[in-house]
């Protein structure tokens, strides 16, 4: 995938390299935060971001991921001080047992990857659920940088935006771990950050009007038309929380969708009437006039520090919800009994984060979620090419296919039929996933011929996919096209009955020089065998 590089006007000094200077900005144990920093404004200011543009949406049908549906696993970078890796650490542990996923690890070195391993086992993690990976990143803020997923045509593809930081190394992480794991990376053209950003599993959404300010350039309606197009969603637009309450001003921090119909949203009972009170209260009544079921749960601010118990992490059975020490019992104990409301059938777990919580972000903010395969234990396929066309007899054609497994696809199987009423032929058979293959187009006449690819993993088990529209192929002359239109079809036969009754040489089907009834047998053969 292509990318716009940004140039940054970062401390830099002749001869640092870019390793060496985004490492100086990011040191190892920095409490960078969720917000821009001071330098980071200096940046942006001098260099705006620019919106990265790829090679277009996804051309499949597409639609996008929920929280709350089914996940392979949680993925994070292991960044921050000591107190930040203590909360991933504890997440990790519920994660990879009561949310019954896989953990994966950003370290930056082999070296932080084997000590990060060691201390999530420590902690109770599931060992077996444990996986880390080597690749740099700035910051712990995995939700506004890493790798959004949508299914197209059922398979797990990616899309990428900007982020909304000059943060080089966390920006491009998403092309990193789609390469990775073999997955397709569109580039939305949006700077952004994915914390801004909560859907459902129906196609809606929800974002604040942040998004505006970060892409001048763009109208509200082009903004939703974008993610209409790459995540197949519709997108409402609310006003963000002041930046003095919340400096995100991510939708994250104020509410969160837990089902098809059921949303949680804060409310602030130390400050009824304010105007971040206000915008809570009026996304609560828009949520509840369009019939969803509305769960409260307060938000408290307290030395400059926005408390939210909307920051939480949904992972298969259970959720995460923050809880705080710094401030009343009463609030993590009523954001409890909310919770354990809103998702009945899940293990509600609180996770001490008064650790992270001053740096304008929580749990939500240092998660991506990685959705299972929509096929569950069996492979998905999809024939992206040709899906219908008009080839000759003999003319190569690229055949191309996608594949996904929750243990990956092993080999993969082409077939073709000429006709919807014969059976399927092999074209090759137990080939290497490559996701390519050159085709000759058989001798047959045919206008509804039919391309399939059946993938397969390592216990046998299968999908298949097979092309919408029909495949047209002009072979060489045919017996069967008795009225030499290039194509056999039922038309033939009431040409061939008019060359039998007027004895013309269409009729000879078996080559013997003469026209009697037993070429009628001979068409019925031809005919069925499309030559």
């Amino acid at each position: 995938m292509h990318r716009v590089l940004l140039v940054l006007a970062l401390v830099a000094v002749a001869g640092v390299g870019f390793a060496q200077e985004t490492k100086d900005r990011y040191p190892e144990g920095a409490a960078t935060p969720r917000g821009l920093t001071a330098a980071e404004r200096t940046v942006i200011a001098k260099s705006p971001l620019l919106a990265a543009r790829g090679a277009g949406a996804p051309m499949g049908d597409v639609r996008a991921v929920a929280e709350y549906e089914p996940m392979e696993g949680i993925l994070i970078a292991y960044e921050g001080p000591s107190s930040w890796r203590a909360v991933l650490r504890n997440m990790g542990r519920h994660i990879t047992t009561t949310g019954n996923a896989d953990l994966f690890i950003m370290c930056d070195t082999s070296s932080e990857a084997t000590s990060a391993r060691s201390d999530f086992i420590a902690a109770g993690a599931d060992a077996s659920r444990v996986f880390t990976k080597v690749r740099q990143t700035d910051t712990i803020w995995m939700r506004d940088y890493g790798p959004r997923y949508i299914y197209e045509n059922g398979i797990r593809a990616i899309v990428d935006h900007t982020y909304n930081r000059p943060r080089p190394n966390d920006n491009q992480l998403p092309t990193f771990w789609g390469a990775d794991r073999g997955e397709v990376v569109y580039t939305i053209p949006l700077v952004h950050g994915g914390g801004n950003y909560h859907l459902d599993a129906l196609g809606g959404a929800a974002s604040t009007l942040l998004i505006a300010n970060e892409n001048p350039g763009l109208t509200g309606s082009q903004i939703i038309e974008l993610w209409r197009d790459f995540q197949g969603v519709d997108t409402t637009l609310f006003d963000p929380l002041p930046a003095f309450v919340d400096s995100t001003q991510h939708i994250d921090m104020w509410m969160q969708i837990v089902a098809d119909d059921v949303i949680v949203i804060s409310d602030w009972p130390l400050e009824p009437g304010s105007s971040w009170d206000a915008t809570c209260d009026a996304a609560a009544a828009d949520y509840a006039a369009a019939g969803w079921t509305v769960i409260r749960t307060p938000a408290v601010r307290q030395g400059g520090t926005h408390y939210t118990f909307t920051n939480v992490v949904i992972c298969n059975g259970i959720v995460l919800i923050p809880e705080y020490d710094n401030i009343s019992a009463t609030y993590s104990q009523q954001a409890l009994a909310a919770w354990q409301l809103a998702v009945p059938n899940r293990t509600v777990v609180q996770v001490d984060c008064d650790a992270i919580v001053t740096a304008s972000g929580v749990m939500h903010c240092i998660v991506m979620h990685i959705p299972e395969n929509s096929g569950g234990l069996n492979p998905v396929a999809w024939l992206t090419a040709p899906d219908g066309g008009v080839f000759e007899a003999g003319e190569t054609v690229n055949l191309a296919w996608r594949t996904d497994d929750d243990e990956g696809v092993v080999t993969v199987d082409l077939l073709f039929r000429a006709e919807p009423s014969q059976a399927f032929e092999l074209i090759a058979e137990g080939i290497a996933n490559t996701g390519s293959f050159a085709w000759t187009a058989p001798d047959v006449n045919t206008e509804t011929g039919t391309l399939r690819v059946v993938a397969r993993d390592a216990d046998g088990r299968e999908g298949a996919d097979d092309t919408d529209r029909p495949i047209t192929i002009t072979g060489s002359t045919c017996l069967a096209d008795t009225n030499g239109d290039g194509i056999v079809n039922p038309a033939d036969f009431t040409a061939w009955i008019n060359a039998f009754n007027n004895q013309f040489p269409e009729c000879d089907q078996n080559g013997d020089g003469s026209c009697t009834p037993t070429d009628f047998t001979a068409w019925i053969n031809n005919y069925n065998n499309g030559c």
